[in-house]
């Protein structure tokens, strides 16, 4: 009888087109430097990557606010226009047929400016609302920090607002308001306002991206906004004599709409004095620009990855 041996096997080699472990692949991407497509860097390398874009974020909200009326006759004039009508739509509802403008003085230029400053926040919040969700073309194409996004709009909104500005030094003018030292406290006013807008235009940005349908449920909530901000009325006046509980004063001084309008009041306008201002007006308004801003931008970075993908 024959015997056969059996001898072990030499070891294969290693099969290229096998798959590797994930642990195997983790190591090897380490080794090559290979990072996850689209993964959110660290909070400093985001700001560092914001500032780097910079040039690209002032250029694309100079585009969009060119071509923003590119269609119409009158052009840019719609810039300074569209306020100005709706302030004259608000004086004639509230101002004549509702009386409000009683115990306002200068209350044209009291209105105006309200308007103004109003409309710079409405307009940053719903731009927000929609930076991400109407632009996921350029989402999806390119790789770029998504919080360019909304603060392109933002800074989109400032330069709306600094041509209307024009119009109302003109209106302040023909008002009989004389030029004064303290209309350089509307730069830090606006600067403060600009923080907070755009704080609130990334928490938007951030929801709206998530869940669409927040751009139809933003016009009502900001309108109820704007009736409790004193735009077309001093809520000095609104709660003076009257029965009004304490929160509510207080939720109403603490406003931050209600507080930046009132610091441009007070900037400009002789008859808005100190003591229309709520107490602490400028470190409120530091302090909600602070908590928008920081905390806006943080809540915006950490979906940072998600934008654009589902």
């Amino acid at each position: 009888m024959s015997q056969v041996l059996d001898t072990p096997s030499a070891p294969r080699p290693p099969d290229p087109a096998a798959p590797v472990g994930q642990e195997d692949a983790a190591a090897l991407a380490a080794r090559h430097g290979l990072t996850v497509s689209g993964a959110r860097p660290s909070l400093p390398a985001y700001v560092r990557r914001l500032w780097q874009r910079r040039h690209f974020i002032t250029a694309f909200s100079t585009a969009k606010l060119t071509a923003q009326y590119s269609q119409a006759k009158l052009g840019q004039v719609w810039q300074v226009l569209t306020p100005l009508l709706n302030a004259a739509v608000y004086y004639l509802i509230f101002g004549k047929l509702l009386n409000t403008s009683r115990g306002v003085p200068d209350y044209i230029p009291f209105l105006v400016t309200g308007v103004f400053v109003w409309t710079f926040t409405q307009s940053s919040v719903m731009a927000g609302t929609k930076a991400i969700s109407g632009s996921l073309g350029l989402v999806r194409a390119l790789h770029f920090p998504r919080a360019s996004l909304p603060i392109s709009y933002c800074l989109q909104q400032l330069q709306q607002l600094l041509f209307s500005m024009c119009a109302l030094v003109v209106i302040l003018l023909c008002a009989g308001v004389p030029p004064r030292p303290s209309w350089v406290l509307a730069v830090p006013a606006l600067a403060l306002q600009f923080v907070f807008n755009t704080g609130l235009a990334l928490v938007m940005a951030r929801l709206g991206a998530r869940t669409p349908d927040i751009a139809q449920l933003m016009p009502f909530v900001l309108r109820t906004w704007m009736y409790t901000s004193g735009v077309m009325w001093s809520l000095t006046h609104l709660t003076a004599g009257r029965d009004v509980p304490q929160v509510v004063v207080t939720l109403l001084q603490i406003n931050p709409a209600a507080l930046y309008i009132d610091l441009m009041r007070f900037a400009l306008i002789d008859s808005f004095t100190a003591d229309q201002l709520p107490p602490h007006a400028w470190p409120l308004a530091l302090g909600w620009a602070l908590l928008a801003g920081l905390g806006g931008f943080v809540f915006f970075w950490k979906a940072e990855e998600r934008y654009g993908r589902g």
